[in-house]
This record gives structure tokens, C-alpha cells and sequence, in this order.
């Protein structure tokens, strides 16, 4: 597996909430600028998602693939939701995850990202849409939960 990216960014709201707009994958298109359709496959029992599909534009990776989702929090939302790649059909792994810690009445998210595709790609290409993908999603997010 190739190196992986990470990124983070504050945002002003508990961590409880920030998992909520997490946790809504129906909802991504609307502030994850990159994926343009999202389906939840499989729940578990508690009604976390486990498998989600997603449609993916992110310039230089293209593609619908389906991740499987772990969902490592605690009940005030802190915690780690981990993803890893089931199925795609340009990608070969995505593997990532938000980390949630509180600061108060703030919530530190850092999201790590690695990206593979069976085509080839130079890395620097690879890291570069990873940071596209890391940026967008952490803006959005922290864009989404403080509105």
C-alpha cells in the first residue's frame, strides 16, 4: 500500500454531531463536492451504515466503488469511523478514516486517506487527488455541521 494523506481542521460543534453528518451518506453530494451519488447497501443492527457505494469525480480518479465502514466511537461521538475499498472498478484500495476528538465545545476531525488504482498512475498524482479529496471533504464537513 502506498503512503496515505492526512489533513484536519476544528470544527465548531461536539463530536456527536459531527458523526451525524458523517453518518449521512445520502447527504454527501450535498457537501462532498467529489461524490456525485451515494447508496447505502447494508446496515447493522444499531443502524450504522456497513456498506455504502459511492460515485466518485474527483478530476483525476473516476469511479463507483463500495467501501465497508467500522464504526470505533463512543456515545458522545468521539472515536474512529474506518472505511476499506470492497469493490470498484478503476480503484484497487481506499482505505481511510475520521478521527473525532472533543476540545470543549469543538471537535478536532482528522482525516487520513490512501488511495490505489489499477491503472497507472505517478504517485504524486495518487497523493495529489487524495489531498483534492481530503480538503473538500474536511471544508464540507465542517461547513455542513456548522450551518
Amino acid at each position: 500500500m502506498a503512503d496515505r494523506t492526512e489533513s484536519s481542521i476544528v470544527v465548531d460543534a461536539a463530536p456527536g454531531e459531527v458523526l451525524d453528518v458523517i453518518a449521512d451518506f445520502e447527504a454527501y453530494p450535498a457537501w462532498a463536492g467529489e461524490v456525485k451519488k451515494v447508496t447505502v447497501l447494508a446496515e447493522d443492527g444499531d443502524g450504522w451504515a456497513d456498506q455504502v457505494q459511492f460515485t466518485l469525480d474527483a478530476g483525476a480518479i473516476r469511479d463507483t466503488y463500495v467501501l465497508e465502514y467500522e464504526w470505533d466511537v463512543v456515545e458522545d461521538g468521539t472515536g474512529v469511523v474506518s472505511w476499506s475499498l470492497v469493490s470498484a472498478t478503476v480503484l484497487k484500495a481506499m482505505n481511510g478514516s475520521y478521527t473525532l476528538v472533543g476540545q470543549g465545545d469543538s471537535t478536532k476531525v482528522t482525516y487520513r486517506l490512501s488511495v490505489d488504482v489499477k491503472i497507472p498512475m505517478i504517485g504524486l498524482l495518487k497523493r495529489k487527488a487524495e489531498k483534492v479529496i481530503i480538503d473538500t471533504a474536511l471544508k464540507g464537513l465542517k461547513k455542513r455541521v456548522e450551518a
